[in-house]
């Protein structure tokens, strides 16, 4: 009989320290595969592997594309790429980003739950926003785990708390306390996986391949959701939304996706965007119409030159009106809504 040999584990702010403190308390006989997705900077390289290694008895690695799943061993996504599971090796791609994130928590769950059904065991950790959501969603829609760090534990409690929100969890605990209930739960033996309708397997099926970097728009997602008025803020591709349990999100036609949190955040990062662009647009205007001016008043035009500099003046009080704007722009998530 199957066990639950397959861990998926997601963090952000915060991510680091919790990871090293449930790491370093897994046993060294420990033998379901583990596969961690840390919001970490695309910029930059990724030491998280050295550091969960030296926490604990365990080996992590970034993993290459295509490579073999072995057992008791830390697989943790490289920056700026997708780490996804199936057919018993790990994918690592550089698909759309889902929820502003390269790699995707979302992705790397929904990728284990369509592969491995029951099997799979689910964690969420602290972090902001809510990537890792749906993921759960689909993990527990297959009949797998899900587990969250007590969001009172938690450094940055948003990501556990909106799976708590969302999805029917099974275990709500301080990290301490994980290792020694995925020893036990590694023991179980599980159940057959659910049965999906043939169109939410064709859409997690087509989800876990946009991932895996193929075209969104030829796998046909248009058809997979509602069209909403919104628009991608990534791409400015048009977005369909689509509903899982009480959660809905969305995804336009060239792969990007969001939560409904992680979409209003990004709008409102594209608003103040906008403020700035339109400042710099005005203060280019002031340049141009003093250089008119001046240029003017040189040649002896004094009416042209009045009149040019008159509309810098007030093409400069608009400017520092917009600025003022874009000053007291708030950033909006669900999380600064409640």
């Amino acid at each position: 009989m199957a066990k639950r040999d397959i861990i998926v584990i997601g963090a952000s702010a915060g991510g680091v320290v919790a990871l090293k403190e449930l790491v370093s308390a897994l046993p060294a006989d420990f033998q379901p595969s583990v596969f961690v997705v840390q919001h970490v900077s695309p910029h930059s390289p990724s030491y998280l592997p050295a550091i969960l290694t030296d926490a604990g008895s365990l080996q992590a690695t970034h993993p290459i594309d295509g490579e073999l799943i072995q057992p008791g061993h830390i697989y943790v996504a490289p920056p700026d790429h997708h780490l996804l599971i199936e057919y018993d090796q790990v994918i690592v791609k550089k698909g759309p980003k889902e929820n502003r994130f390269r790699p995707s928590i979302d992705a790397l769950f929904r990728s284990a739950a369509y592969t491995y059904g029951p099997r799979v065991i689910g964690i969420v950790l602290t972090g902001m926003l809510d990537d890792g959501t749906s993921g759960m969603w689909s993990v527990k829609r297959l009949g797998g785990l899900c587990i969250i760090q007590e969001p009172d534990n938690a450094m940055y409690s948003s990501m556990p708390a909106s799976v708590l929100n969302y999805v029917d969890v099974d275990y709500s605990l301080p990290v301490a306390d994980m290792a020694g209930l995925l020893t036990r739960l590694s023991h179980e033996t599980v159940s057959p996986k659910p049965a999906l309708s043939k169109e939410e397997e064709k859409r997690m099926e087509t989800e876990v391949n946009i991932a895996a970097q193929d075209s969104a728009f030829e796998l046909g997602i248009l058809d997979m959701g509602d069209f909403t008025p919104l628009t991608c803020p990534e791409c400015n591709g048009a977005l369909i939304s689509i509903k899982e349990g009480k959660l809905i999100r969305y995804r336009c036609h060239t792969g990007h996706a969001y939560t409904a949190s992680s979409l209003l955040a990004e709008t409102t990062k594209v608003v103040e965007e906008s403020f700035w662009k339109a400042i710099r647009s005005l203060e280019e205007t002031v340049i141009l119409l003093e250089h008119s001016g001046n240029h003017f008043a040189e040649g002896g035009n004094e009416t042209a030159a009045e009149q040019f500099l008159e509309k810098a003046r007030l093409t400069r009080d608009r400017a520092q009106l917009t600025r003022d704007f874009a000053m007291q722009q708030e950033k909006y998530s669900e999380d600064t809504g409640r």
